[in-house]
């Protein structure tokens, strides 16, 4: 998944300012909301109301949602905190910008034959489809030509084995590990592998995460929405929405301080943003370890935005989910995903150090921008046929505070330490706590899962040791499917 990203939000009211005219997502609105989906009962083990509970659960995302679910399989009793007024984390769809399902967040399924979320949506009335497997390269006014196509994938399989080759020597910058020879392919190749793959530059990506991580040549899409889909899985769990928390407490077993109460329990997950737990916004007593504390700052959240547009009509002849690049001649460039669903819908991404920059000096100049440059390669007619517009700012929402985790040069290692059970039995999960689908929402899942059997095996729910985590592709390719 690309969280954005992944998601203008402000840090004075956040995302909550921007969804106040949506329904909440509880489970009756939920459900009356996406009529397609059947309703089910509450799932056995919930804790509701009650200040006393196995394991507290804070964030109601991917990770948190997979806990929560693994939990009350095991017919424990848990609550689901979540600091937001929507469920789903990074993972949001809404309707009413645009008239039809709209992420905000993150919207690519990788690797659906084995994405858990895939396996899960079953008779649930959501319709999962393959995203296209091309995808275009503009260079300036026409499209590249076939020859040109193939020497870009040339480039690209060069460009990657070099990054894995470093990468068995040392965890340097990605950017120091690119073949010198790119030519003028150089720039497009640097964002397609950066901030378009994980919101960061490849001078500030670690060449061993990036090798590490799974093949992701795969997709697919909900037609309803990544968000719509992660909510789905949400459906019959109990969650305290606007309940952020603001200290864990775990010299006498774990107490969580909410701005609504506090809750005892044995043993919790935290899903929160390394950002956020880098921000202190969550009080840990006694504190988290140095180790722990420099992983989060080694595992920060890039920067990766959605400039969505209205194209009436479509007057540049996109097919369904078209995926453009440009062969760029400065880092100030993006990459189109057009007629979302065969909608009208287009995202214009931004991201990396220039899509921050630009996302900082608000939403009318990320729209401006991402405007100007369609009309750089389609003519400046397309502007006339842009009708509605929206641009998130992930980076300002105060409850995630960026795009997805990618580790620093050098950092690779600290996904492995945020596996560790911190200061007590509190664990943390969510994209961060993955060596090898970090980034992604099927990563998020299947790090709530481990937190959970964790938890579940400190509270003697488990004889045995916790379930290992599933075995994940490996297979690290980055070229597009051209």
């Amino acid at each position: 998944m690309r969280f954005a990203r992944e998601p203008p939000f402000g840090q004075a009211g956040g995302l909550r300012k921007q969804l106040e005219t949506m329904p909440r997502l509880s489970r009756r609105t939920f459900v009356a909301a996406t009529a397609a989906l059947v309703a089910r009962p509450a799932i056995a083990g919930l804790a509701r109301d009650s200040a006393e509970v196995d394991v507290a659960i804070i964030g109601a995302g991917t990770a948190g949602i997979a806990a929560a679910r693994r939990i009350a399989a095991a017919g424990r009793k848990f609550i689901l905190l979540e600091a937001a007024d929507y469920i789903g984390g990074r993972c949001i769809t809404e309707t009413r910008t645009f008239g039809v399902p709209y992420d905000r967040g993150a919207h690519w399924i990788h690797a659906p034959d084995l994405n858990p979320l895939t396996k899960l949506t079953a008779r649930r009335g959501l319709e999962v489809y393959p995203a296209p497997a091309g995808q275009k390269v503009r260079i300036g006014r026409r499209y590249a030509r076939e020859g040109e196509l193939e020497d870009l994938l040339a480039l690209q399989v060069r460009a990657n084995r070099s990054i894995a080759d470093a990468a068995r020597r040392a965890d340097g910058a990605c950017e120091q590990a690119l073949p010198n020879d790119l030519s003028d392919w150089r720039q497009s190749i640097e964002f397609q592998f950066g901030p378009f793959f994980c919101g960061k530059d490849l001078a500030h990506l670690s060449a061993v995460d990036f090798a590490k991580s799974a093949d992701r040549n795969t997709a697919a899409f909900c037609r309803q929405g990544l968000g719509t889909l992660v909510a789905s899985l949400a459906e019959g769990l109990a969650v305290k929405l606007a309940t952020p928390v603001t200290a864990i407490d775990t010299r006498r077993g774990v107490e969580v301080t909410t701005s609504k109460g506090t809750i005892d329990a044995r043993a919790a997950i935290v899903t929160a943003s390394t950002n956020v737990i880098a921000s202190g916004s969550i009080k840990f007593v006694p504190d988290l370890a140095k180790r722990q504390l420099d992983a989060c700052a080694k595992l920060s959240l890039g920067s990766y935005d959605h400039v969505a547009l209205e194209l009436a009509d479509n007057p540049l002849g996109f097919e369904s989910d078209d995926l453009v690049f440009e062969k760029a001649a400065n880092s100030h460039t993006a990459a189109i995903l057009a007629n979302i669903s065969g909608t009208q819908l287009c995202l214009v991404e931004v991201a990396g150090d220039f899509g921050r920059e630009l996302a900082g000096h608000g939403e009318a100049a990320m729209v401006n921008f991402a405007a100007d440059w369609l009309a750089g390669l389609y003519g400046s007619e397309v502007k006339k046929a842009i009708k509605r517009s929206h641009a998130t700012r992930w980076n300002d929402e105060p409850w995630v505070l960026g795009a997805s985790s990618a580790a620093a040069p050098g950092g690779q290692s600290a996904r492995r330490i945020l596996m560790e059970p911190a200061a007590g039995p509190i664990w943390f999960a969510g994209e961060a706590v993955h060596e090898t689908l970090w980034g992604t929402v099927g990563g998020a899942w299947e790090s709530g899962e481990r937190a959970a059997n964790a938890a579940l095996h400190h509270i003697g729910a488990f004889k045995e040791p916790p379930p290992a985590p599933r075995a994940t592709l490996k297979r690290n390719l980055r070229q597009p499917r051209i």
